[in-house]
């Protein structure tokens, strides 16, 4: 199994909103759910300077091949589950705004 670093960073945001037995404000809410974001966006974006990295190493011959390929597909995989966040935000929202009042 691929550990992905972006993800299991989510782990301990996930753990102590579980253990909050007190209810949060909608602004503590959207501040969380930013944050949460902010680590997701940081993970990925860790993944893709990984894969950079990793191939200036495989140029000079400090890398296999390998490497290379296993850092590439968790970036491909980091970068596609942002994208299918995304699109289901974006669906989500347009749901909301069909919404008749």
């Amino acid at each position: 199994m691929i550990n992905i670093p972006s993800i299991s960073a989510i782990q301990p945001a996930i753990s102590s909103a579980a253990q909050a037995t007190k209810a949060a404000t909608p602004a503590e809410v959207t501040e969380s759910f930013a944050n949460y974001l902010q680590q997701a966006l940081d993970g990925v974006a860790a993944q893709e300077q990984n894969v950079h990295t990793v191939n200036d190493q495989f140029i000079i011959g400090q890398a296999d091949v390998n490497d290379v390929l296993i850092a590439a597909s968790r970036a491909e995989l980091s970068l596609e589950l942002t994208s299918q966040i995304r699109n289901k935000v974006i669906e989500a929202y347009q749901e909301i705004m069909r919404i008749t009042i």
